[in-house]
């Protein structure tokens, strides 16, 4: 049995005995004709010499022929089979069965994923034959991917395996028998793609705040889309939500512009969270959003608006200076000082006096003050107008009318205007005998400069000379016989009529109404001052002075009355015209006139009269009261002037 042997290697065979001798004996030896040996004889030994390398994988028995031959004649020979056994010897390195191995494996694919199987056959046996496997000279990143089984030769997957990160991989492994003779080969992976990463959003510029004036088209940021993946899988498709004024135009490459499609107001929406969304074409298909904020810089371009159209302010008069009127209010829907309201009076006259001196008005309030205080006699109603201006640049502006109505207070008494206040003249009714209940006997006539209920007049009798005789007319002021006057009725009749208002509280006046009950003059055997004054005693005084003083005067003035009387043949009238007129010196100014309510009706006349005679009479002086009556009755009027 031969092992691995080198060429030259010589092996000892055991010579040939012949039992004969001399030339008899063996004399020579001869080798079969082989491959591998050749035979080496000298005197002492019999050697086959290794001519060429054994080789076990070819050839693992030989058998050689080897005859001994003698000298004899006949030459006599003997043979012997030399069997040559080849023992193995590690000559042979493993083999792979393919000197590069290709693999395709999709990107993500598990772990223990059989990527490919290596294959190395090794021609020796034993131990010699045993092949294990591993890699060759891999990186980190790689040997933390795949693994090798080292009997099997089979590659798998061990780590994460990401197209994005590495689309291809290139493996040397190693085939290695049981005494180290190694043999290599190549292995290629390819990673195909699989759709796993989404889109990305990039935004590269973006205008912001947006002034709310820009014109449709402008653009506003540009935005770009990178997709990882490969091919079909990396071709992106965005789009935004349609409830918004902006659009998406393709620029170049994974690049878009965002654009205004309208006009934008800031007072509508000041701030648009645009969703833009990202799509790849891959299956199945994979996207992404990214919500861009924009806001809207205002832009004064809103006027103040008042809250109302017009408004209106209520005011008592005689108001305290500085008191409020009422509060305007304009909205302005811009932003900070372009939506800052600033309120002003706009110059104006009221009753040729400006505004500003009736008016004020707060600039950052709106609230309306009085300047001054009001008297609705003189004015009930005035307009001014109030701008509101804003702070913008340049400023907007708007107006409203602010109507101002005074309301009444009830301030002013009741003005008598018949009869005449004392101290102006004096007047006297006469009222005949024979007056029925119910008769008209005078009227008091009053006005109040007040409006409304405050120059609702009513008329009372608070004192007379007989309570139940006279009667006065609640509202119209018109004096009645509440009955027939009998004889026992004194002549002299005295009433004090007072006239209310109807304010709150009510405002009064007082006059005093002097009555006379006679048919004739000469039948009042005297006339003294029938007034309740705690003053008559000093104005008896003054009269008595009076009749002195002028009876003398009189009493001539007298007798050339009766003469012209008598050529004459006229009436005699003494003192007082029997209408009794109210002169307009009696009117005071703006009063108010309340129909039916203290004012004088043009179809009321009446007569005071001094004498109930008839007008067609002659006057006569029959007893001495009779001239008497008329001098003392002048000197009695003549002192209420005085007074």
């Amino acid at each position: 049995m031969l092992s691995y042997s080198e060429k030259g290697n010589r092996f000892s065979i055991e010579e040939a005995h012949d039992a004969d001798i001399g030339q008899n004996a063996v004399q020579r030896y001869s080798l079969q004709k082989n491959d591998n040996f050749i035979l080496a004889v000298d005197s002492n030994k019999v050697e086959l010499v290794l001519d060429n390398k054994l080789d076990r994988e070819k050839q693992n028995e030989i058998n050689l022929l080897l005859t001994a031959l003698d000298g004899g004649s006949p030459q006599r020979s003997g043979t012997v089979v030399i069997h040559v056994t080849v023992l193995d010897a590690n000559d042979n390195a493993p083999v792979f069965s393919q000197a590069v191995y290709k693999a395709s494996l999709p990107e993500n694919s598990p772990p223990d994923t059989k990527v490919i199987n290596v294959s190395a056959t090794d021609a020796d046996e034993g131990v010699n034959g045993d092949v294990t496997y591993q890699f060759g000279h891999v990186s980190d990143d790689d040997a933390n991917v795949f693994s090798i089984d080292p009997k099997t030769g089979d590659i798998r997957v061990t780590g994460v395996i990401d197209f994005e990160e590495s689309s291809s991989f290139e493996i040397r492994v190693q085939a290695k028998d049981g005494l180290g003779l190694t043999s290599y080969a190549k292995v290629l992976i390819d990673v195909t793609d699989m759709n796993d990463n989404a889109p990305v959003i990039y935004l590269k510029s973006l205008t912001n705040p947006i002034p709310e004036n820009v014109s449709p088209g402008t653009e506003v940021g540009i935005i770009n889309v990178q997709d990882r993946d490969s091919e079909n899988n990396r071709q992106v498709r965005c789009s935004i939500q349609h409830n918004v004024p902006f659009k998406l135009v393709p620029s170049i490459k994974n690049y878009y512009s965002l654009v205004t499609t309208g006009q934008l107001d800031r007072e509508l929406v000041s701030d648009y969270n645009i969703t833009i969304t990202a799509t790849d074409e891959g299956s199945p298909p994979l996207s992404s959003s990214k919500t861009v904020q924009l806001s809207v810089a205002d832009i004064n371009d809103n006027p103040p608006v008042f809250e109302e159209q017009s408004y209106s302010a209520y005011v008592t008069e005689n108001n305290k200076p500085g008191s409020t009127l009422c509060s305007v209010t304009a909205r302005d829907p811009d932003w900070r000082q372009n939506g800052t309201v600033i309120y002003s009076l706009l110059p104006g006259e009221v009753n040729g006096a400006p505004v500003s001196s009736y008016l004020s008005v707060n600039g950052d309030t709106g609230v309306i003050h009085a300047v001054r205080s009001f008297d609705y006699e003189q004015f009930r109603s005035f307009k001014v107008h109030v701008m509101a201006r804003d702070n913008g640049s340049p400023p907007l502006s708007s107006n409203v009318t602010v109507s101002v109505f005074i309301s009444d207070v009830n301030d002013n008494s009741p003005q008598i205007l018949y009869p005449a206040p004392e101290g102006n003249s004096f007047m006297t009714e006469l009222v005949p005998k024979a007056a029925h209940g119910g008769s008209l006997v005078s009227k008091v006539i009053a006005v109040d400069a007040d409006s409304g209920q405050n120059a609702w007049l009513s008329y009372h009798i608070v004192k007379s000379t007989d309570p139940g005789l006279f009667t006065i007319g609640l509202h119209s002021g018109e004096i009645r016989t509440q009955r027939d006057i009998s004889e026992s009725d004194s002549m002299k009749q005295n009433l004090i009529v007072a006239v209310k208002d109807n304010g709150q509280p009510s405002l009064s006046a007082t006059c005093s109404m002097y009555l006379l009950i006679s048919d004739n003059l000469a039948e009042v055997p005297e006339l003294k001052d029938i007034s309740y004054d705690e003053k008559n005693s000093k104005l008896t005084s003054y009269l008595i002075i009076a009749l002195v003083s002028v009876s003398t005067f009189f009493l001539t003035f007298i007798i050339i009355i009766l003469g012209v009387r008598f050529c004459r043949r006229r009436k005699p009238r003494l003192l007082f015209d029997g209408a009794v007129a109210i002169p307009s010196a009696y009117l005071p100014p703006n009063y108010a006139d309340v129909d039916g309510t203290g004012t004088l009706r043009s179809a009321y006349n009446y007569d005071a009269y001094l004498t109930t005679g008839s007008r067609t009479s002659d006057f006569k002086f029959s007893q001495i009261i009779d001239c008497i009556f008329p001098i003392y009755l002048y000197a009695n009027s003549f002192s209420f002037l005085m007074i």
